[in-house]
């Protein structure tokens, strides 16, 4: 290499250090005029995510959604197969009817042993009617053998009747009692019955309910953003299928050390610029600030130190703004969050909301 060769080279090298230091000192002194009386953050945009799962274990039969579908509340996103739910629901029917008929059939069976009893209680007045007649003979053989007129056998004999006669009421009115314990049977053989029909109409209910829940329905407004299994899988109880993004919960999340953190309140006005689209500015609100610090250097025992401590805080998007633009909202953006240290005071012109594309 020649001298000039040489000469030309530390000239090229000098202006670019120049250079070098011609952008230093603009961002030093420009942008950061630019941006004076701000605190600022870098953020990801977030949402909140939702997943779609099963209730019951079973088999995936379709996906009614594709990735990056907007879907509605209540919207059916997934099925899954009902084939042996729907033998469970006939199976349950089936004893349903099986307890209905029970049920009739106990009734049947009240009926029959009531009008038992009112056999019984008609014979019980026919002994006892029997055995009223039966003792006024006796009364009467008796006076007559006592005076002579009959015979004492025959007295004897009357007051054997009597006796029988006594003995048939007894007997009558322990059916009649028969009657009343059978009865007591057979109403609590209905409330049985009613008892094993309510069950089942609860486990045909239950699987009714497990046949509307084999349509997965999204639980709100998002966007699908990956799908977990496929049509074909089998699940367990809370398996997922769809992950979602609400797209009405957006924000960003960003950090300020503990000076600037100090001074932010919930509520206070944030300007969002995202490095996609740095010529929008994105109005947002601080809808949370943490009550301890995220990440902090290894020692805090000095005051230097203790200004390293971060917080994190949350820029809540405004949800009228997120539906106006649902179509252009996007998770995992980078960006940064300004927020002013005097909420008197004007935002800059760069920091004017524009969001209309």
């Amino acid at each position: 290499m020649t001298k000039q060769q040489k000469k030309w080279l530390i000239r090229i090298a000098g202006l670019l250090v120049l250079g070098a230091l011609g952008i230093f000192a603009w961002q030093k002194f420009v942008v950061d005029d630019r941006n004076k009386g701000l605190v600022s953050g870098n953020g990801r945009i977030e949402a909140v995510e939702v997943d779609v799962a099963t209730k019951t274990a079973g088999r995936l039969k379709d996906i009614l959604v594709r990735e990056g579908d907007l879907v509605t509340a209540e919207q059916v996103v997934a099925t899954m197969d009902t084939e042996v739910l729907e033998a469970q629901k006939r199976q349950a029917e089936a004893q349903l009817k099986q307890a209905e008929s029970a049920v009739e059939t106990a009734r049947s069976q009240l009926s029959q042993r009531e009008s038992e009893k009112e056999a019984a209680q008609a014979v019980v007045g026919q002994r006892e009617a029997e055995l009223g007649v039966a003792r006024k003979r006796a009364t009467r053989s008796s006076t007559l053998a006592y005076e002579g007129a009959s015979s004492q056998q025959e007295a004897d004999d009357d007051n054997a009747r009597v006796q029988s006669a006594s003995a048939a009421v007894s007997a009558a009115r322990a059916q009649l009692a028969a009657a009343d314990a059978t009865i007591a049977t057979a109403r609590s053989g209905i409330a049985g019955a009613q008892s094993a029909v309510e069950a089942t109409r609860a486990t045909v209910e239950r699987i009714q309910a497990d046949i509307k829940d084999s349509a997965l329905k999204s639980p709100r407004e998002g966007r699908v953003q990956y799908r977990v299994a496929q049509p074909g899988e089998v699940l367990g109880a809370g398996g997922r299928v769809l992950n979602l993004v609400d797209l009405s919960d957006v924000y960003m999340t960003f950090f300020l050390p503990t000076a600037a953190a100090g001074r932010v309140a919930i509520g206070t006005e944030v300007r969002l610029v995202l490095d996609a689209a740095p010529q929008y500015v994105v109005p947002a609100n601080v809808s949370f600030v943490a009550n301890v610090a995220q990440f902090t250097p290894k020692t805090v025992e000095t005051a230097s130190e203790r200004e390293k401590l971060m917080f994190r805080i949350r820029a809540q998007i405004p949800v009228d703004l997120l539906r106006k633009h649902v179509t252009y909202v996007k998770t995992g953006l980078p960006g940064m969050a300004y927020i002013r240290l005097d909420p008197a005071a004007p935002w800059p012109d760069h920091l004017q909301v524009k969001v209309t594309p």
